[in-house]
């Protein structure tokens, strides 16, 4: 048909949950740098594909990180 809709639907499952996620601590700055934009600021759920809950510990981590000098509050 000429309009037909799509009958498989995209599910994006979240990177940082399951059994073999990572660790979201202030300490692990390569993991917490993956999820911060070059200008230094947190990256949303919606590009991330991140569940609600491990973004909200993901930024609290970041804020940690940030206060505690190990990363940058802006980039240069």
């Amino acid at each position: 048909m000429l309009f037909q809709k799509a009958t498989t639907k995209f599910t994006r499952d979240c990177p940082l949950s399951g059994k073999d996620a990572p660790v979201i601590n202030y300490k692990n700055l390569k993991l917490l740098q993956k999820y911060i934009s070059e200008t230094g600021k947190m990256l949303p759920s919606r590009i991330t594909s991140v569940c609600y809950a491990k973004q909200k510990e993901l930024s609290n981590e970041i804020k940690k990180a940030r206060i505690l000098a190990l990363l940058p509050f802006v980039a240069d």
